[in-house]
């Protein structure tokens, strides 16, 4: 809590680095979630398989968020950034969110047999394909796989969130956090791919792209950095932060969104370019399958939308310290990131075209209010600064060069 903090002489907690009404926000959200789970409910008993494809779509997009999360968090550590100190809570605060998720992964287990065409014998039992992929894809060896990736995540987050709450307390502990992030990216490398082709690209148990896990992991951090954003801008209309973040790292902030977008757009195009240049078949049938009917208009807007548009808006050095005009962009990027999942996942349930349902954004509602109650408690938890960390001081007054 933030009465524990014990704040050097230097760092004082100031007004503004503390959260007000970081609780009325969580409420809020509260609720929202709660009107998503009656939706949902419903949508279980009406539409059970609509229900846990959606779901899987809500659930991929708040994970690879808060993957986003820890990613940066490393990277911070590792690297020894001093511009992005006087936001490293938000980052914490995604991260910790993974723990949530672990307990939201419940529904896509339960509905692991109407969302996995390799979850049924009978299926197997007439596929050569699957029959020789059966070692592997298994539910029990996937949910132990599972199991792992959750406990993987949960142990780095814990370790480092545990480090900066000792930091608080005044203990010099700056040297330790490297010493977790350095393993912890390796494994988080290899946690996160898996991830993802376990959850969406087995979807399709005869496609495959070596590239899709980077391709994921890549939409996730761009939009962690778009969620970011919004959220530093909701703190600073509530008076915290002022005079802590300024303009300077915005444009930071603005830079590593752009980067990711671009580094999204990169991935996309090297799957697309390969499948399209090798031109075999059980690899472009993901392309074909999503080149009919409405799928077609989502396939030519993401590229646009995801990329293009955003690109122009965001190259110039003034958009980039804008708060409210990257604000705007980091809403449509966010946007453009649950199209994008949306787009890999539900061909497989409506492959004649694409198909909106209620329960698309029911499943939101009910993931994403969660997702943003528990974000905005632990902001206002904590200070929004951290007053202890010994380069915190460089932080605020860090300018771009």
């Amino acid at each position: 809590m933030a009465a524990s903090v014990s704040p050097t002489a230097s760092s004082p907690v100031k007004p503004e680095y503390l959260l007000a009404n970081a609780a009325g926000r969580a409420r809020i959200w509260w609720i929202v979630a709660a009107v998503g789970a009656a939706l949902c409910l419903w949508g279980v008993i009406s539409d059970h398989r609509q229900f846990h494809f959606s779901y899987l779509v809500a659930f991929a997009f708040w994970t690879t968020i808060a993957l986003g999360g820890l990613f940066f968090l490393m990277i911070h550590h590792l690297t020894g950034s001093v511009w992005s100190i006087v936001v490293r809570r938000f980052f914490e605060a995604v991260a910790k969110n993974l723990y949530l998720m672990a307990f939201l992964f419940i529904p896509v287990l339960v509905g692991a047999h109407e969302l996995y065409h390799w979850s049924h014998p009978e299926a197997v039992a007439t596929d050569t394909i699957l029959q020789k992929k059966a070692g592997y894809l298994n539910v029990p060896f996937w949910t132990i796989r599972a199991a792992l990736y959750f406990a993987i995540w949960s142990l780095l987050v814990w370790r480092l969130t545990a480090l900066s709450e000792r930091q608080d307390r005044g203990e010099a502990v700056s040297g330790s956090f490297a010493k977790i992030a350095a393993p912890g990216m390796i494994l988080f490398a290899f946690s996160a791919t898996f991830a993802a082709f376990d959850w969406l690209m087995a979807l399709d148990p005869h496609w495959y792209s070596t590239i899709y896990g980077v391709y994921i992991v890549m939409g996730g951090i761009m939009a962690m950095f778009a969620l970011v954003v919004r959220m530093v801008n909701a703190a600073r209309r509530q008076g915290a932060l002022q005079g802590a973040v300024t303009a300077e790292h915005y444009h930071d902030l603005g830079k590593l969104l752009f980067a990711f977008m671009i580094m999204w757009a990169y991935m996309a195009f090297s799957q697309y370019f390969l499948i399209w240049y090798a031109n075999l078949p059980e690899e472009t049938i993901f392309y074909r399958h999503r080149w009919i009917g409405g799928w077609k208009a989502i396939s030519l807007l993401l590229p646009l939308g995801h990329f293009a548009v955003p690109f122009f808006l965001l190259i110039n050095r003034p958009a980039k310290r804008n708060p409210a005009f990257l604000g705007t962009i980091a809403l449509g990027l966010l946007a453009m990131h649950w199209i994008d999942l949306y787009w890999n996942v539900i061909p497989i349930l409506h492959p004649k075209g694409a198909t909106f349902s209620y329960l698309d954004g029911a499943t939101m509602l009910f993931t994403g209010g969660l997702f943003m109650a528990f974000l905005w408690k632990r902001l206002g938890a904590r200070p929004l600064v951290p007053v202890n960390d010994p380069r915190l001081e460089d932080s605020l007054k860090f300018v771009n060069k």
